[in-house]
């Protein structure tokens, strides 16, 4: 795929140490490529897959002198393109997951690729060693699709002689990632297509700094796919001395709450809308008072919060009107053993203890890591051809412990500038927002937050669409809200793509 693999001269010149030193390896795309047809409501799709690991190059300056053009790691690439498209019509959309640190296996096995993971629901969970199936739900039906890897997740590793920690940070994910898709772009014959981003998680954040750099080097996007959305860290953080999260994480609570049995004779919509009412004027003004409330108006306040999220009054007023979310999840269903899920509230685990400040593990990952992981290397190995026996990281060791987020040094990791400017400077790109009731990590209430401070201007607010569903943070896992998720995102692409 690179199209910047340096010549073999140069690659002599800049590598060589000494004259009868060994040539080190030669670093090359490791692709293997497959042939299949899928069977969908709509006809045979026939396409070809290529999937491995593609050389990251970059520029090497020392002291502002040009190195050459270097390998820096070879990065983890999965791509399904349809037989017999238009490459000037054909869309394309590039995905990864977040963390960061977590490859892409998530949407690719869950929602986007042509096949997907079985491994039933909250409730009904199948026993190991799960399965696969084809998804005649796949994007694939209207875009080509590229699924990537960032270094150190997936199969993504530096190269020999180079640190991996240099592309554990914010802008040198940006970069890393813009890279590759610019390389596969370029390479594919691609800069006519129409292109659209799909991130999940902290790949919203990404997907979302990743349309200004990409638009700012003349690469214009058509769509963006923000799924389970973070663009704005400090309304979702539980800072202390600050209150901004506890507002935006009530409405998540009283729909947990809601799913667990703690609002007999109630709509889900209905609780979420109470709790979204009071969120929005009561709640800030409770929290704002502190010792200046009154008697009468904190008691109040225990008993509404009390009752909305589903817990004691006791505890609200302990908690000093502040439910911290692990506390949360530990303290629903703590008089069963029991603690909810952060990623999806709808599953619970046993409690390791039942005096545990908050949740010791997340049942919902427990849930859902083992079926991904398993299928997917199957998946590479099987189907795709793929032989590479280094151990597949669904989550890239010590990366989230060493993420640096230098570039906001004192103030919150916020890209709402940032989408904020590529949708001023683009437009006609289009937004999609996919927010799950159920999903603890990032918050409907925090991520509608995040979207009311864009700074567009109204005739753009129409380019943002958004869409519910009755699951968690990866809503496709709960199968009714996977089909009208495929469904809702292959309608997107259709309308941002629409020329």
């Amino acid at each position: 795929m690179s199209d910047d693999a340096p010549k073999p001269e140069t690659a002599s010149a800049t590598t060589a140490s000494a004259p009868d030193a060994p040539a080190p390896p030669k670093v090359v795309d490791e692709l293997v490529t497959t042939h299949h047809t899928l069977t969908t409501p709509d006809g045979e799709l026939v396409y070809t897959a290529r999937a491995g690991r593609v050389v990251l190059w970059a520029d090497e300056v020392e002291d502002g002198v040009r190195k050459g053009r270097l390998a820096k790691a070879q990065v983890g690439v999965t791509s399904y393109t349809l037989d017999g498209a238009d490459p000037l019509t054909r869309p394309v959309t590039f995905a990864f997951n977040g963390g960061p640190g977590s490859a892409s296996v998530w949407l690719h096995m869950g929602v986007l690729g042509p096949r997907r993971v079985i491994m039933g629901d909250a409730g009904d969970l199948h026993a190991p060693p799960y399965g696969i199936a084809d998804n005649p739900e796949t994007i694939l039906a209207v875009s080509d699709l590229v699924l990537i890897d960032p270094v150190s997740t997936g199969h993504s590793r530096v190269v020999d002689g180079q640190k991996a920690k240099d592309f554990h940070g914010f802008t040198a994910d940006v970069e890393s990632v813009g890279e590759i898709i610019r390389q596969w772009v370029t390479a594919e014959g691609r800069w006519l297509s129409p292109k659209l981003l799909a991130g999940e998680s902290y790949g919203t954040t990404r997907a979302s700094a990743l349309a200004e750099h990409l638009q700012g080097s003349g690469m214009y996007l058509n769509g963006l796919m923000l799924i389970s959305a973070v663009l704005n860290f400090g309304v979702h953080d539980f800072t202390p001395g600050a209150d901004a999260a506890y507002p935006r994480f009530l409405s998540f609570y009283a729909a947990t709450a809601h799913f667990h049995g703690k609002h007999p004779g109630r709509t889900l919509q209905e609780v979420v809308a109470e709790a979204e009412a009071y969120a929005e004027r009561d709640y800030p003004y409770v929290l704002a008072r502190g010792s200046r409330l009154t008697a009468q108006e904190r008691a109040e306040a225990v008993a509404t919060l009390a009752r909305l999220t589903g817990v004691s009054e006791d505890y609200v007023s302990r908690a000093d009107l502040r439910l911290e979310h692990w506390r949360y999840f530990g303290e629903l269903r703590r008089d069963e053993g029991l603690t909810v899920g952060r990623i999806d509230s709808r599953f619970t685990g046993y409690a390791a203890s039942g005096l545990a400040e908050h949740q010791d593990a997340d049942p919902s990952i427990d849930a859902i890591l083992g079926p991904y992981a398993a299928a997917y290397q199957h998946y590479l190995r099987a189907e795709l051809g793929v032989e590479d026996a280094s151990p597949f990281h669904v989550f890239g060791p010590g990366v989230i412990q060493e993420w640096s987020y230098k570039e906001f040094e004192n103030a919150s990791v916020t890209v709402l500038d940032r989408l904020s400017r590529a949708m001023r400077q683009n437009p006609h790109l289009k937004v999609h927002v996919a927010f799950g009731y159920y999903d603890g990590a990032t918050p409907f209430g925090c991520a509608e937050d995040d979207l009311a401070h864009l700074q567009i201007p109204e005739a753009l607010q129409a380019n943002i669409e958004r869409r519910y569903y009755e699951a968690g943070h990866m809503m496709y896992v709960h199968e009714p809200s996977r089909v009208q998720q495929a469904a809702d995102l292959a309608a997107f692409v259709r309308s941002a793509t629409s020329r």
